[in-house]
């Protein structure tokens, strides 16, 4: 019967008294934003509502709101109150669009005609009907028509479907004239956060101090002030409809530098975590801000350094492959509690800093971070290194022709130097991609199967000396 009686309704409905609410009424305010430019809202007001039936412009709310999704609950008397009809305005009043909405329209139009002496003359006011608003305005007054606004444009009133802010204007039918608690919900675009996340290397890069923020970024048109902020980390799938804007730089109100505060609370929810900030927060229009997320001191580091060859080496004869091959240098570290850390931690970017001799904080490099949770490992590539260099060298190829089931076959001999010009001994990883079926014939230094077609070598190289790695490896496929 409820829809029978809605549709019986909605013509009333849609004349009935408009009663505007902002800011001002807001009683509560809670926002989940997600990792991909997505927000839940639950905006709280106390509104009179007046009994029977009334239009109710809820005002400041995101100007990128998704209006499918608003849903308006009264948590005060939830019986006897329903919504028949709810319309989006955003069509923000502007000169300009005050201008294309009086199109056909009267409106008087102000000028001063100035005197003989020069000076001010009198106000002339004239009435005149706005033609078209196309690449400039056109007026038809009683006797010309002008292609120019030749003063100043006096308008009757607003029309009703030009607002100065966005507005929710919700048809509704209330049980009581009182005062009521009414919650809207409803997701947005333009707001989003990223984590990021800030380590110092110990002297003997043996540990580090980590320390996590939240970047949030509100660029959707409205304000959040004292908000309940929660934020969900994890993959949420959506339905692609069109492009999202992108999210432009605001004004960053927290060093990333500075000591962080007590973590934010964390929990599952669903196949996502949950992180609850424990205080409220305001979120300004275009405004870039963070909030602590975690600290930890003293995480157990490992430093490495890795050399990634080619699978290309193992197909022809080549020589020199290069001179000085970049060695890459990593640090990696466990998210688990016996290294002072054990959270999930959501995708991000981690810079790593380490103090110089005088003890400033020098940049020394910074990888992205996935989704990471307890108890996985976290490794990050840092850079080049510049005192450890490589050279590799072919010194043998021979191809075997057909080779049984196998449609070829190839042996190759290489020889890695590598040299070290820092003042300590350094161990350095060689990952050399193999394809198809092979085999180690010769090794100066033992090799393990890291994977079906890697092979990795260690190799530790001497304060300021060098080694060399010499292997012969059969290939078949």
């Amino acid at each position: 019967m409820r829809p029978v009686l809605l549709l019986a309704a909605l013509p009333s409905l849609l004349i009935g008294q408009e009663i505007p609410t902002t800011l001002k009424d807001q009683k509560a305010l809670a926002v989940t934003i997600y990792n991909d430019n997505l927000a839940l809202v639950k905006d709280t007001r106390e509104v009179r509502l007046p009994k029977g039936e009334a239009r109710l412009a809820f005002q400041e709310v995101s100007a990128q709101i998704r209006p499918e999704t608003a849903a308006l609950r009264n948590l005060t008397a939830p019986r006897d109150f329903w919504v028949a009809e709810q319309n989006f305005d955003f069509d923000l009043l502007t000169p300009q669009k005050l201008l294309e909405k009086y199109v056909g329209e009267r409106v008087t139009v102000v000028r001063n005609l100035p005197a003989a002496d020069g000076s001010s003359g009198k106000e002339v006011r004239e009435e005149a009907t706005v033609l078209a608003t196309n690449n400039g305005t056109v007026l038809q007054f009683a006797d010309r028509i002008e292609t120019s606004v030749p003063g100043r444009i006096i308008f009757p009133k607003v029309p009703a479907n030009l607002r100065a802010r966005p507005t929710l204007v919700i048809s509704l039918h209330s049980g009581a004239e009182k005062a009521q608690q009414l919650e809207l919900s409803y997701l947005t675009g333009g707001l989003s956060w990223r984590a990021d996340y800030v380590a110092n290397l110990a002297p003997d890069e043996k540990t580090l101090d980590l320390s996590g923020w939240v970047t949030l970024t509100n660029q959707s048109g409205a304000a959040y002030p004292n908000a309940t902020l929660q934020l969900v980390a994890g993959d949420v799938n959506r339905v692609r409809l069109r492009p999202e804007r992108t999210a432009a730089k605001g004004d960053v109100v927290m060093s990333m530098m500075a000591s962080a505060a007590p973590k934010m609370a964390e929990e599952s929810l669903f196949e996502y975590h949950l992180y609850t900030l424990d205080r409220p927060t305001t979120l300004a229009v275009n405004q870039t801000k963070q909030v602590a997320l975690l600290s930890a001191s003293g995480v157990p580091v490992r430093k490495d350094y890795l050399l990634q060859g080619q699978n290309y080496y193992y197909s022809g004869s080549y020589g020199d492959l290069g001179d000085k091959q970049k060695v890459g240098v990593f640090i990696e570290f466990d998210n688990k509690e016996a290294s002072r850390l054990g959270m999930p931690l959501p995708k991000g970017t981690l810079r790593v800093y380490k103090r110089d001799s005088e003890g400033r904080a020098q940049f020394v490099g910074e990888d992205s971070v996935d989704h990471t949770p307890k108890n996985e490992r976290i490794r990050l590539k840092l850079g080049d290194a510049f005192d450890v260099t490589a050279r590799r060298k072919q010194t043998d190829y021979k191809s075997l022709g057909r080779q049984g089931k196998y449609g070829s076959g190839h042996e190759s001999a290489f020889q890695v130097e590598l040299k070290n010009a820092k003042k300590e001994a350094v161990t350095v990883s060689l990952l050399e991609p193999l394809p198809g079926d092979w085999e180690v014939l010769q090794e100066s230094h033992p090799h393990t199967k890291e994977a079906a077609g890697t092979a990795k070598f260690k190799v530790t190289v001497p304060a300021e000396g060098s080694a060399t790695l010499t292997y012969r490896v059969r290939v078949r496929w």
